[in-house]
This record gives C-alpha cells, structure tokens and sequence, in this order.
C-alpha cells in the first residue's frame, strides 16, 4: 500500500537537510568535520543544568515542572528574555515574547503566518538553508536580497505580482550570518527598513548567533533601530526578531523565543496552541535557571574559545588555501564561506575530501534558493579544537591543489 498520491502538493519541495545527512557521518573514524554549525559539547554547562533539573524536579517543584503550561512560556524565563533584549536596545514586555521549540519553530510558524502559495520571501543569496526548507513548505517563490545591491522596491512588488502573489517578508540573518558569517552593516539595516516601510512588509531578524562576537563593534538589532524610529513603541515595529539559547546553552533543550508587537505573537500563540500546546515546562524552567545563574559569564567563554578557533582557521586558510580561492573573516559566530574558483563543485569537492581526506564541510549549493553557489562551501570551526582545525584545513589544501 501506498499513500504518496494523496501527499499535499507541498510535499514535493521538502528535502532533506544536507547538513543533517553530513552528521550521520561524523562516526567515521578519523573523520574531521566542518559540516554543522553546532556548539562543543564539551562547553556545556552541564553541572549547572544537572542541578536545575534536580531542583525543577523536587517534590516541591515537579507539580509544576511536570505539567501542561501555557502556550506563551514559562512567565519568569520571559522576564529574563525582555530584560536582556533591553540590555541590546529592545524595549518590550512579556506579552511581546512567545517562548518556541528553538527559532527554527519560529521560523516555521512565521513561513506559516505569512506565506499563500505564490507569495514572495525575500532572502539572502545564500541564506540559512533550514530557513528555505521550513518556508518551502508554504509554496512561495524567493527573490534575492544583497546587502547594497538590492533592486528598486517597485521592482520587487511588480515581480511579486506577476508571479501571482505579494512580497510578504525579508528573512534576514544579520549577524556572523548562517552561513556566510557576515554581518549587516548599521547603514545596509537602516536600508533594509526603508526598504521593508515602502514594501509595507514584515522582517524577520534571525538573530542566533548575536551573542558570539568576537571582535569589532556591536550593530543594534534591526528590532532596535526600528523601535527607536517608532518612538520606542515595539507595537509599531514590522521587525519580528527570533532568538534562541540553542547556540549559547544548549540546543538539546530546543528553547527559543519569537519578540514583536503583540498581535503578532497573539497569531503566533494560536499556531502554539495548535502544534505542540506549548515548549516543555522542564526545559523552560531549567533554561531560566540557568540562565539566570550564568548566561554572561558563560557566553563570555564561549567568546574566548570560539575566537580562537576562529583565528586558527583563518590563519590554516591563509597558508593552505591555493590561489583563486577566497573566504570571509566573520567578526563572530561559527562559520566561514568559502569561494572556490568557477568550474569546481563544491559538492564533488566534498566527495573527494571524504574519500581522500576525509574532512566533511557543506556544499555551498544548498544554501541557494536557486541552487546556484555551485563553487561555494561552508566551514563551521565551533566544534573542532586548533590543532583539528590545523589539520584538517591542510588536508583540504591538498585535495584542492590537485585538478579536479
């Protein structure tokens, strides 16, 4: 028996993550892998979770700790989230913040919000590829958004209508950015809400890895400036700003959060209600917690280790790397983006890199809305020590200096 011929018709545009097909490999010995973007876990906090869930678990605490919730989240964690977005010049309430399963549920819902069939998201070019595979699923068409060379908003709305619908939202990820590891410019989101007033479209900020930089100087949110545009009123704000403690505590927990004016996170809470009622009330407790115990000293480690795997990647690139090929350097974050010269694949190279070297990273391609980017990859240095990311570099070199 089979049922395919009764699937949606939005079931032929979702695929399969490439970067979680890469993961599966990561049990290969010897292996070096730059494929996912993911945390160390050996930086967990995990004492600190060990003795948030004991105490969540108490006989005192576990009635509630153990129960249904409501669907907005865990009051207090709210708090904590409103008083750390004022701390990044966010001025918002608890009513404004909905507590989801990591942001890539709040990408999924806010694809879900806004997007008919036909319905035009503007995205980077490239762009998070969980984000292309969570609005799939709603049948837009994508239109290409480049910092400083973006086209006339009549020119986005026009070919928005003539393919049969609106431009509905920017999705961007502004900060150390997934997975180019650059990050917007004060000036490009100052244009950016230009753009977005005049198309009278909504923005989404993915804000994931906003807590990770380095070095250089912080840049507001795009919720920020627009907030301070507005006269400090977030109920005027179009910007939608995701965040999540996934890539600064711990992503197993899946504790994400969604802050914008109230009626969109009253729509939001509605989408809750139906999906999975609310996020686990443990992990939410728990995350509170611990975020309350530790957040900043924590994320301030993270900072150090993370930096200097950054600089170790950056320096192996330099020595290694034959001419023709160029990459970013990201002020934050867990990533770099890689340009191969014309006419090499990225995802042969890739085949050839397991094969001779075994070293993993992701092919550029998937972070395509077209699937262009065939020179491209990414290189993720979160989770790999120096002298790994040393190596493992060198061994790239090699396969890259031998024609393909």
């Amino acid at each position: 028996m089979t049922l395919a011929a009764q699937y949606a018709t939005r079931i032929g545009r979702m695929k399969a993550s490439e970067i979680r097909e890469l993961l599966k490999l990561l049990d290969q010995p010897g292996l070096l892998s730059f494929a996912g973007g993911i945390p160390d876990p050996a930086l967990f906090p995990a004492q600190a979770f060990a003795d948030a869930f004991q105490a969540a678990l108490s006989p005192e605490h576990q009635a509630q700790s153990l129960q249904y919730s409501v669907s907005e989240g865990y009051l207090p964690l709210r708090h904590w989230i409103a008083a750390h977005m004022a701390k990044i010049g966010v001025q918002c309430g608890p009513e404004n913040i909905l507590i989801t399963s990591g942001s890539q549920q709040a990408i999924d819902y806010l694809g879900k919000l806004f997007l008919s069939p036909k319905d035009t998201a503007l995205v980077g070019w490239p762009t998070y590829l969980g984000a292309l595979a969570a609005f799939n699923a709603y049948e837009p068409r994508y239109d290409r958004l480049r910092s400083g060379e973006n086209q006339p908003p009549e020119r986005y709305a026009q070919a928005a209508e003539a393919a049969g619908g609106r431009v509905k939202f920017a999705y961007l990820s502004l900060d150390f950015a997934n997975p180019t590891g650059v990050t917007m410019t004060h000036a490009e989101r100052l244009q950016m809400l230009d753009l977005a007033e005049t198309l009278d479209t909504a923005v989404i900020e993915d804000a994931a890895y906003q807590d990770l930089r380095f070095d250089g100087e912080p840049v507001p949110p795009m919720l920020a400036l627009e907030q301070d545009r507005k006269g400090g009123d977030i109920e005027a704000c179009r910007t939608i700003y995701c965040g999540t403690f996934s890539k600064t505590l711990s992503p197993g927990l899946r504790v994400g959060w969604v802050v914008a004016a109230s009626p969109v996170i009253q729509q939001l809470v509605l989408m809750k209600q139906a999906s999975d009622l609310h996020s686990p009330t443990i992990n939410q407790i728990v995350t509170y917690q611990v975020a309350e115990q530790l957040f900043d000293t924590h994320v301030a480690e993270l900072r150090s280790v993370y930096m200097r795997r950054r600089d170790s990647m950056l320096a192996a690139l330099k020595e290694h790397m034959p001419a023709g090929v160029t990459w970013t350097k990201p002020e934050g974050g867990m990533f770099i983006w890689v340009t191969l010269p014309e006419g090499i694949s990225g995802a042969q190279l890739l085949e050839r890199t397991l094969e001779q070297e075994k070293v993993a990273f992701v092919p550029g391609q998937a972070f395509h809305a077209d699937g262009s980017g065939e020179n491209t990859l990414r290189l993720s240095f979160s989770n790999s020590n120096e002298p790994a990311i040393a190596e493992g570099i060198a061994r790239l070199g090699r396969v890259l200096k031998v024609p393909m």
